[in-house]
């Protein structure tokens, strides 16, 4: 009897990219962890930001049943990826199997995190500072991709992180970087729009600056954009944003 052919595909770089925009661009996720109370699997919808490194962040309350979950076994799912119209299963999805870390409050990360957190959730200004309210880094571990039908793929936990030596010093001039970027470039939301294919009335803004790319945010819409690779160097940010922002004005 004929061994059945695998459906996996060998990951290529493309692959790895989809999964990095599925990822980095989902404001919010389907987290899936370990009841401790009685074993069995508990998903749940959480949001979802980005630290400086592409590790995924939840923001959550030590009352929510998937906290006390984490606390007892780090081990969790997050399930990102918008279906679209037609059959659901049509479109690509991403499940990332994840260590969560407990991010201490009042630590230098956390205030990092806080910050790039409400740059893409300003409504959760309302309760991030409950003192029942945490962070946790979800660590990849690894990563099953699937693109649509007959396009399966599995990652490495790496292939959704950055690893740059810029990675600091991106995150503690990002918000000066975004300020710059607006005084330069006065049309910058109109060439997002463009770059974007939206209304030309939709506001847009950046939201987050990191070493692979940046997030751009509309209302409840986010889009993110990467680089061809990860710069090493901070100084770079400014003209890598730039070039992709109005890169359809130069075609």
């Amino acid at each position: 009897m004929k061994d059945q052919a695998s459906v996996l595909r060998e990951t290529d770089e493309e692959a790895r990219k989809l999964a990095r925009v599925l990822l980095r661009s989902a404001r919010y996720a389907a987290l899936a962890v370990l009841d401790p109370a009685t074993g069995f699997p508990f998903a749940s919808r959480v949001l979802l930001g980005t630290d400086i490194d592409g590790v995924p962040v939840i923001l959550v309350s030590a009352l929510s049943t998937h906290t006390k979950a984490l606390e007892a076994d780090p081990r969790a799912s997050l399930l990102t990826g918008e279906p679209g119209r037609g059959d659901p299963l049509a479109h690509p999805r991403l499940t990332t199997q994840s260590i969560a870390e407990p991010v201490e409050r009042g630590s230098a990360v956390h205030q990092r995190i806080r910050t790039r957190f409400l740059d893409r959730h300003a409504k959760a200004k309302l309760y991030i500072d409950f003192p029942d309210f945490r962070f946790f880094r979800l660590v990849p571990q690894s990563a099953s991709l699937n693109g649509g039908f007959g396009r399966a793929y599995v990652l490495e936990g790496a292939d959704l992180m950055i690893l740059s030596p810029a990675n600091e010093a991106v995150a503690a001039q990002a918000a000066q970087t975004v300020r710059d970027l607006v005084e330069e470039h006065a049309d910058l939301s109109e060439a997002l729009a463009e770059l974007f294919k939206a209304p030309n009335d939709a506001a847009w803004r950046i939201c987050g600056v990191d070493c692979a790319g940046f997030d751009a945010i509309s209302g409840d819409l986010l889009n993110r954009c990467e680089f061809e690779s990860p710069i090493e160097n901070a100084t770079d940010i400014k003209s890598h944003i730039s070039k992709i922002a109005y890169s359809l004005r130069e075609i």
